[in-house]
């Protein structure tokens, strides 16, 4: 049987993804973590090597957190996921909103991000740098922050679901190679000699563009999803 990839989701998908990449949090948590590697006088080698499964551990995490909640949106009858998708629509909107009024008034009333308890956490699991100390890092802070900062994720996981087969299957893993290739690329600027504190700053500076884009990116993708839910739209 023919796999069949319609070019407005596959779009949607990876676009979405490219935005969803710059992911303050994992970036933030994968700059610490190199620093720790760094001060202990750890060598390239070995920077590399963890630095992988951080990033591993994070594609896994998000990979089969996607599917699990792709299969069930899938066994749901579809009269009741249209009305789900028009709902979860409708949430997606309002997570942007907060995104973009973020970008003007930063930390200014409800937020979306991961609470302090849990960055608390993240930091000192940041410090140790052991294998199965750097792969429960990876998949906690993907864990933490899906129900926090995922909404585009979800978004792309209820449009998949409308019509969930191999494509489909394969459109998620694309999402979720694109969603960790800015860490990747950090990581390999770094181990190339890039300083570390170059990054930092970038990071810092990029924070405001990077809330302003993704939440215009919800507030398009909630339309969108609306959209499909009612038949307006239609991907094939």
């Amino acid at each position: 049987m023919g796999i069949e990839i319609h070019l407005p989701t596959l779009g949607l998908v990876a676009g979405s993804a490219a935005i969803d990449s710059i992911n303050p949090c994992a970036i933030g948590v994968l700059i610490l973590m190199i620093s720790v590697i760094m001060a202990g006088k750890k060598s390239l080698q070995r920077m590399l090597f963890l630095g992988s499964l951080y990033i591993f551990s994070i594609f896994i995490t998000y990979l089969l957190a996607g599917l699990g909640i792709l299969y069930f949106l899938a066994s749901i009858p579809l009269f009741v996921t249209e009305y789900l998708s028009i709902g979860v629509g409708g949430l997606i909107i309002l997570f942007g909103l907060v995104e973009i009024k973020d970008f003007f008034w930063y930390q200014k009333g409800f937020s979306l991000g991961v609470p302090t308890v849990f960055t608390d956490k993240i930091h000192r699991l940041a410090y140790n740098t052991t294998v199965p100390g750097v792969m429960l890092l990876g998949a906690f802070v993907a864990g933490v922050e899906l129900p926090c900062t995922g909404a585009p994720y979800l978004a792309i996981i209820t449009v998949l679901s409308l019509n969930f087969n191999m494509a489909a299957f394969l459109m998620l893993i694309l999402y979720n190679i694109i969603f960790v290739l800015p860490l990747i690329v950090i990581l390999l600027l770094v181990a190339g000699g890039l300083k570390l504190h170059i990054v930092k700053k970038w990071k810092q500076e990029a924070r405001g563009l990077m809330r302003l884009a993704i939440g215009l990116l919800l507030v398009g993708l909630g339309w969108l999803l609306i959209l499909i839910a009612n038949g307006t739209i239609n991907f094939g």
